[in-house]
């Protein structure tokens, strides 16, 4: 197939294989065009590229150095033991609030009871109140009673 392929150029015939090479080193040839254009667009991209002040950065970088010295930054590892040390209290603080919560939670709950029995009892001492009250009505009958008995018995007296 190849083989019997021929193909005339300029005078000078070509066949197979010699066709197969002229191709291979066509297209390489090809390639390499197309890789320099390439590399030869990204050269005038970067190259495009303009590249900012950086004074202004730098400047601004000297500001915050002297912000970092002026705010004595050495000072800071003690500031954070003393902020440790504020926080651990707090935290102690913190669990005895809710020691103190649980006892009045309890204490609360006692007082409730406490007034249900003082209900019960203030009740109790109204019918106690109201028995006591009936029996000197009882008393008061009974004495009366008595009294009648004796004036009946002596009428003179």
């Amino acid at each position: 197939m190849i083989e019997d392929s021929e193909l005339k150029l300029g005078g000078q015939t070509f066949k197979g294989a010699w066709i197969a090479v002229v191709f291979a080193i066509g297209s390489t040839i090809g390639g390499g065009v197309w890789t320099a254009s390439s590399l030869y667009s990204r050269l005038e991209a970067v190259e495009s590229i303009t590249i900012p002040d950086v004074q202004p950065m730098h400047e601004e970088l000297q500001i915050i150095k002297q912000q970092l010295l002026d705010n004595d930054i050495s000072q800071l590892q003690t500031k954070l033991a003393t902020l440790g040390t504020n926080l651990e209290t707090i935290l102690g603080q913190q669990q005895k609030l809710l020691e103190l919560k649980s006892e009045l939670s309890t204490l609360s709950n006692e007082i409730e009871a406490m007034k249900a029995t003082v209900a019960k009892a203030e009740i109790l001492t109204a019918d106690s109140e109201d028995v006591s009250d009936r029996l000197n009505v009882i008393k008061q009958e009974t004495d009366d009673l008595w009294q009648a008995i004796d004036y009946l018995s002596n009428p003179l007296r």
